[in-house]
């Protein structure tokens, strides 16, 4: 089966979109999940891939300036594991499916595009490595490496090339902080329920290089430029808890070096059912949050002129590393996956503020889902 192109974007709680899309091939049998043993991380080995869990993803996003353009950038590869053919015999069985999403937020041009490849692993057409971050679709790649200094926990640098619909991302990504393992550990909970959780880490504050090709024009990223990253690796088991109508996520990196994540799961009231999320400061630990200490408010909705979805573009949230103003830099950041999983979410680039002050501290992203209908599997 060669890799093909789908005409849907990327999405960020990868476990839902990912399973849907095994469902949808008529290869994947319901994946029953139970909790996650409590484990330490080891690296680099788990930087790499974990075949025999049920989903996991790379997810990078981030906003550079290019030849004075602001650009914000995502990319994800996912890796999903397939129940009913694991005691296949045959060679062409597909055990492991492999999902490349990418997207360009465009600001001056007011758009966003947005392209995706899948295929099934192995016979050439993909690959996810266990032993080091090394995933391949076709032409599209992310690949990490030893810095020349520091340990794997605290140094890494990562190469990244997409050819997408419209634009290129040939991306130089370098860390400057020690990995941020998220949640208890690395071991990070999505619901109420202890199945409802992720092995998790995040490796903010990532400095970017390298080119971007919109329309046809090779756009070098600038030097000296407060270009930015941010780096998820999830391994997952769970789905989505059933109570769930949708969820909203940031994640952010300021000005300062500080990183910022939170998210919250919705009732169909609105009402949160889950957070959570971190702080860390430069050079100090992470803070990491409560399901009772995350608070999201709407302040500003747009309706998207295709689907009809109302979406909150600005957020206040509420953290014990204070208030924040999240705002959309462009509103129409909405992405219609229909063809395949059957969502249509919002996903796209911020900014954060103090929510008293105004002052800008820094960008980052926004994920929205459930809002043009409840996710279903």
């Amino acid at each position: 089966m060669p890799a093909v192109r789908l005409p849907f974007p990327d999405s960020r709680r990868r476990w839902l979109l990912i399973h849907a899309a095994a469902g949808a091939s008529a290869l994947a049998l319901p994946f029953c999940a139970s909790a996650l043993p409590p484990r330490s991380l080891e690296f680099p080995r788990d930087f790499g891939s974990h075949p025999e869990r049920g989903t996991e993803w790379w997810y990078i996003t981030g906003h550079v300036q290019a030849q004075g353009r602001l650009l914000g950038f995502q990319l994800t590869f996912f890796r999903s594991r397939v129940p009913s053919t694991q005691k296949l015999r045959s060679a062409f069985a597909a055990r492991q499916l492999v999902f490349a999403h990418a997207a360009l937020t465009d600001v001056a041009g007011k758009r966003q595009l947005h392209a995706q490849r899948s295929a099934r692993e192995g016979m050439g057409l993909a690959h996810a490595r266990e032993s080091d971050t090394d995933v391949q679709l076709g032409n599209w790649w992310l690949r990490r490496a030893p810095s020349a200094s520091g340990t794997a926990a605290q140094a890494s640098r990562y190469e990244a090339h997409i050819a997408g619909d419209g634009f290129d991302l040939e991306l130089q990504l370098q860390t400057t902080q020690p990995l941020l393992l998220q949640g208890s550990a690395g071991l990070s909970r999505k619901g109420p329920d202890e199945a409802q959780a992720s092995y998790y880490y995040s490796q903010p504050q990532l400095s970017v290089a390298g080119y971007i090709t919109l329309d046809g024009r090779k756009l070098a990223i600038d030097a000296g430029a407060a270009n930015r990253a941010w780096l998820d690796h999830e391994v997952s088991d769970a789905l989505l808890h059933p109570e769930a109508e949708g969820w909203d996520w940031i994640g952010m990196n300021l000005d300062d070096g500080s990183a910022l994540t939170a998210f919250h799961l919705r009732r169909p009231d609105g009402s949160a059912l889950w957070a959570g999320g971190s702080w860390r400061a430069p050079g100090q630990a992470a803070r990491i949050f409560g399901a009772e200490e995350v608070v999201f408010t709407p302040l500003r909705w747009w309706t998207s002129p295709d689907s009809r979805a109302r979406y909150p573009v600005e957020w206040r949230v509420a953290t014990p590393a204070g208030d924040w103003k999240v705002e959309a830099l462009l509103d129409a950041q909405e992405l219609d996956s229909r063809a395949s999983t059957g969502t249509i979410y919002w996903e796209g680039l911020c900014t954060l503020r103090e929510a008293e002050s105004g002052q800008l501290r820094g960008r980052g992203y926004l994920e929205m889902t459930g809002y043009a209908g409840k996710l279903r599997l």
